[in-house]
Parts: structure tokens; C-alpha cells; sequence
């Protein structure tokens, strides 16, 4: 046969975090963690951990070894930096193993760090976090003349895509959904070397059979289903009459490999019965490298910018696809509003419908604090006699050799302070590195996951406040000598993650629509907000925000938030991720944390 088979696993790990410890800037942060253990079963063994970050990156051991057995080159893998950082940090040995594997066994891609939402942040962040991403990987892909690149939920715009190929001297793959693909029709195309066309520049895109790859990752077709889906479902009479070379391209996040203690040995059967079917197993790069090398046959014009195809403006990979109303996907799953017609959509979730309008507020708040941290810290380098905006972008870059620093280390590159320094050298580096600090906790705090599942009473969620809350104290409390009503400014922001219930009336959210008209309703909104824990009344933003601010906040701030909370209620129990749920957890009932209080 003519039909190439690709898989690619994204690999991420949001992490349990629940504080993070005061720091200077000039090291890596030290946080606290989760304790709420939990175990998975692979094979016949059972993975157990402190948490469930932990327990999944010991379930990598497992995973690294299964992808060392297929033939070199068979898959593409990526890892969010902060996930492959974690293992460095918790598992140096496992993480030694990734690396070798990114290194020679798998195809590396390349993917942004803290998985945001790239086209819901600033073109300001996107463009820091696109360099960041290739910074990182340049170990693995020092020698690449192509690269495949993951974005966070494969959510994509032209003005994304054409930051991120701006960012590097590579050609780019976006790695995509075939259901975010616009104006298909000619049916050879589908599994092409397709360009995409992204405001003056472009890159190849490959689509997702999003049928076949949710039918492995979700264990609803068996071995032999899965094999006859790929090998009679997806073949190209068109191209295996012309002997034309073309992709069946899959992919699905690397836990998929451990939802069930079966599913490595199904991985590993399923690739040997393609192969004995004649279906050559290579990952999307090496395919492409085939075919401009000539080593494939093409279609005329294949791999070249007249073999076009256009990518759906903020659509996805996983969205509710449910809603669609034009057959393709959004990002309605991460705004809780559906882009075509404004409607507030609303989720089942334990049996009963809830309203996913928090999901706006949550993106709105967000923003807004984002570009608080981000004026802060650009206010205070021109403050120190910064004048160029691109080199407080340039030094911004580099201080992930700072924030990864055991990372790059390893590779043996440069995370001297003067390295990080050098575009803005004339500041004091005391100020400067704490905030450096200041603007990555920000972008750590901004993972997708908290938008991605239905309740707001995640650990995620939870994560990622603590996390900003942390930022704006420690923006705060260099304002508060200086600039004092730029902290009080702050404090005010910060504020609003405490009182985030008020944002119903402050952000005038009654006035939105619903999609089945009670959406947008009093009674709707504080619902979705309830505490899924046992021991806090308060909403889990404002149970997270009130954990570090008791801790951080400076005196005459915290006695303002003694009158107002119950201290004794700001605890880091949260609601348990409802894909979560097929671990053995010690509580199922909430993902609690058994350890002491920092």
C-alpha cells in the first residue's frame, strides 16, 4: 500500500501546585504541592503517587519505554517545558530517558510552554511564549529542516500561526484537527502535504482523523477495529492507483497510552497489524522530508504554497462538537459562549445541566490581570531607564534560562545572569530578575485546563489562581515604596479574583444570552460557582486567592481581607477533574490536600 500512518502524543501536565514560596528571581521556583494520592494500573502494576501529577509521571517510565520498541522515527512526541521540567525536578532519571527518546527514537515537536490559549493572550505573550517554545527544544531540533509544532488545544488563528512561524528560521507543521479545515473538497487533498497561508507567511498543516484517534484514546473500537478503520476506512483509491505517497495522520494526548492498563500492549498490536497490513509507520515530519526529497511521489504542486488549504479561525481540536453549527470546531469549550451567535452554552455535569458562563468571566479576569502584570513590569524597566520595548521582550525570552534553568544546564547552554541581562544590561539585576519572575509566574498561571472541563472546582483551577495571585502580591509590593497608588491599584485587581461572584454585576454578564435562555441567569451563575468541597463555602477562585493572600499580602492589606473572610475557609480542597476519575484516589469524593497547611 501507499498509505503512511502517523500518530503524534502531546504530553502535559498542568502540575498541583497550591502556593508557591517567595523567591528573589534569581533561581527557579519552589512551590508546594498537592497532597491527595492516587494511583493508576498499567498492565498489571499499580503506579501510585503523592498526587496526580506525580502518579503520571511515573506512568512515563512506562509510556517512554513502549514508544523505544516501535521503529525510530514511527511517532512524533511533545512535551510542554513545564511538564518535562517537573520530571526533570522530580524524576531526573525518567526525565534522562525522555530526553534520549526525544533525541533518537521519536520525532521531537515543538509546543508552547504553560499550554495557554494562545489566541485568547496578547499578541505581547504570544509572541514571548512562541520564541520560549523554540528556545527550549533547541536541543532536539538543532538540526531539523522541518519541525512539527503543537499548539495548546490546537487552537489556531492566522495572526497565531504567523507569530509562531516568525519565530524561528524552521519550517513549521502545524499539527491540527481535519474538523478545523475549511473548503475540502477535492478529496486527494486530505492527506497531502497541504500548506496553510497565515498572514504573509505559511506552514504545513496536517489534520487529525478525530474519529479513529478518540476511538483509541476513549477504547470504543477494538484492536482490530482500530486496524480496519485506518487500513480500509482511510484509503485513497485515487492515490494507491497513482501511486502517490499519502499520510493517515492520528494523534491523542500521551495519557491516552495509560487510560487503562491494556492500552500500551493495544498500541503496540494495533502499529504491528498496520504494518502487516503494508502500512508503513512514519511520523508527520520525516513524511514530509520524503516527499520534498523526492523519495515519495507527489501530486503536482504538493508541499508547495499552490497546494493550499484554510484553518477555521479559533477552532480547536476538542471542542463540544455538539454545538457546532457549521460542522467544523470552536473555541466554545474555552469561552463558554459559542462564537457564532453569542449564546451562553451550558454543560452536564453529576446528572445535571450548568451554566458555562463562569468560563467568560474566568477568560475576562484573566486578561485583565495578564495585562496588569505585563504594564507593570514593562512601568518599572522603563522606570530603571528601558526605553525599547523589544528588549524587555528579548530579556523576557531569555529568563527561562532562569525559570528552567536545570534544563538548559543540562544541555550545557548559557543561564549566566549576564546572558539574561545582556538586552537590558543597564537595569539593576536585583529588579529586573524578580520581574522576570513576576511575569512567568503570571504566564504559568495561565494554563487552558481550568476552561477545558465543565465544573470550576478543579485543582487547576485552583493552581492557576494561586499562582497569579502570587504575581500581583509580589508586583504589588515592589509599587508600594514608589508608586503607592499603583499598588493599591493592584490590590484592587487582585481583589476581584476574591470577589470574582461580583463580576456577575461588574461585567454586566445578565445581559448576555443563553442558549437555552436561563444561561446567563442569577440563579445559574452562583450555582456553577457552588464549593464542591466540604469544608469552604467559598467559590474555589476565591478559596484559592484568599489561601496565598493571608500568607503574602502586606499587613495593612490583609487586616482589609481579615473583615471580609473567614480566613480558616481558604483551604486548597477542590472538586475532582471529572477526567480524573478512572484513577484509584484515597478520596474520590474531592481532591483534597492531606498535608500540612503553608
Amino acid at each position: 500500500m501507499f498509505m503512511k500512518f502517523g500518530y503524534h502524543f502531546h504530553a502535559y501536565q498542568p502540575g498541583d501546585i497550591i502556593y508557591v514560596h517567595d523567591g528573589s528571581g534569581w533561581d527557579p521556583i519552589k512551590y508546594s504541592e498537592r497532597l491527595s494520592p492516587v494511583a493508576l494500573t498499567i498492565r498489571e502494576e499499580e503506579v501510585k503517587g503523592r498526587n496526580w501529577t506525580r502518579t503520571m509521571i511515573k506512568a512515563y517510565e512506562y509510556v517512554d519505554d513502549t514508544l523505544r520498541m516501535l521503529n525510530e522515527g514511527s511517532v512524533s512526541v511533545d512535551f510542554e517545558p513545564f511538564t518535562l521540567y517537573m520530571i526533570l525536578k522530580y524524576k531526573p532519571k525518567i526525565y534522562g530517558e525522555i530526553v534520549e527518546t526525544l533525541g533518537t527514537h521519536v520525532e521531537p515537536a515543538v509546543t508552547v510552554p504553560f499550554h495557554p490559549i494562545m489566541p485568547h493572550l496578547s499578541i505581547f505573550e504570544q509572541e514571548i511564549l512562541a520564541k520560549i517554545a523554540f528556545d527550549f527544544y533547541r536541543p532536539f531540533i538543532a538540526r531539523k529542516d522541518v519541525v512539527p509544532f503543537w499548539l495548546p488545544e490546537n487552537l489556531i488563528t492566522k495572526q497565531t500561526a504567523r507569530i509562531v512561524a516568525e519565530s524561528t528560521d524552521k519550517d513549521v507543521i502545524f499539527l491540527l484537527d481535519e474538523r478545523q479545515f475549511v473548503g475540502v473538497n477535492i478529496p486527494q487533498a486530505r492527506f497531502s502535504c497541504n500548506k496553510y497561508l497565515c498572514d504573509g507567511k505559511s506552514a504545513f498543516v496536517f489534520g487529525r482523523v478525530h474519529t479513529i484517534s478518540d476511538a483509541f484514546a476513549f477504547n470504543t473500537l477494538d484492536v482490530e477495529g482500530l486496524t480496519r478503520a485506518v487500513a480500509e476506512g482511510c484509503i485513497d483509491v485515487f492515490k494507491e492507483n497513482q501511486g502517490i505517497e499519502y499520510l493517515v495522520f492520528l494523534s491523542s494526548d500521551l495519557e491516552s497510552l495509560v487510560a487503562n492498563p491494556e492500552q500500551l500492549d493495544r498500541f503496540l498490536e494495533w502499529v504491528d497489524r498496520l504494518r502487516k497490513r503494508g502500512v508503513e509507520i512514519v511520523n508527520v515530519a520525516e513524511f514530509v522530508r520524503r516527499k520534498r526529497r523526492g523519495e515519495y511521489k507527489s501530486l503536482p504542486g504538493e508541499c508547495s504554497e499552490s497546494f493550499r488549504i484554510n484553518v477555521k479561525d479559533y477552532s480547536s481540536w476538542s471542542d463540544y462538537f455538539d454545538l457546532s453549527l457549521d460542522g467544523r470546531t470552536s473555541d466554545t469549550r474555552w469561552t463558554g459562549i459559542r462564537r457564532e451567535d453569542n449564546l451562553v452554552i451550558n454543560r452536564m455535569y453529576k446528572g445535571k445541566k450548568v451554566s458555562q458562563l463562569w468560563k467568560y468571566a474566568f477568560m475576562k479576569l484573566f486578561r485583565e490581570l495578564n495585562r496588569t502584570i505585563r504594564f507593570g513590569v514593562i512601568d518599572i524597566l522603563k522606570g530603571q531607564g528601558v526605553k525599547d520595548v523589544e528588549a524587555v521582550k528579548e530579556f523576557l525570552v531569555r529568563y527561562a534560562r532562569i525559570f528552567f534553568k536545570e534544563h538548559y544546564e543540562y544541555f550545557e547552554l548559557d543561564t549566566s545572569v549576564d546572558y539574561v541581562m545582556e538586552p537590558i544590561s543597564e537595569v539593576d539585576p536585583s529588579i529586573a530578575l524578580k520581574l522576570g519572575r513576576i511575569y512567568y509566574l503570571m504566564l504559568l498561571a495561565n494554563h487552558s485546563c481550568p476552561r477545558f472541563w465543565e465544573n470550576i472546582d478543579t485543582r487547576v483551577t485552583f493552581g492557576n489562581v494561586a499562582t497569579i495571585s502570587k504575581a500581583l502580591i509580589e508586583l504589588m509590593e515592589l509599587y508600594m515604596e514608589e508608586n503607592r497608588d499603583r499598588a493599591n491599584y493592584i490590590f484592587l485587581e487582585y481583589m476581584k479574583l476574591l470577589a470574582f461572584p461580583q463580576l456577575y454585576y461588574d461585567y454586566d454578564l445578565f445581559r448576555l444570552k443563553g442558549l437555552e435562555g436561563w444561561e446567563t441567569s442569577e440563579e445559574a451563575w452562583f450555582d456553577s460557582l457552588k464549593s464542591e468541597v466540604p469544608n469552604s463555602r467559598y467559590n474555589v477562585i476565591t478559596r484559592a486567592s484568599l489561601y496565598v493572600g493571608k500568607r503574602d499580602l502586606p499587613d495593612e492589606m490583609k487586616e482589609v481581607i481579615e473583615i471580609l473572610y473567614d480566613l480558616k475557609e481558604a483551604v486548597p480542597d477542590t472538586g475532582h477533574i471529572p477526567g480524573e476519575m478512572h484513577g484509584k484516589w484515597e478520596n474520590p469524593n474531592w481532591c483534597e490536600h492531606k498535608g500540612k497547611d503553608y
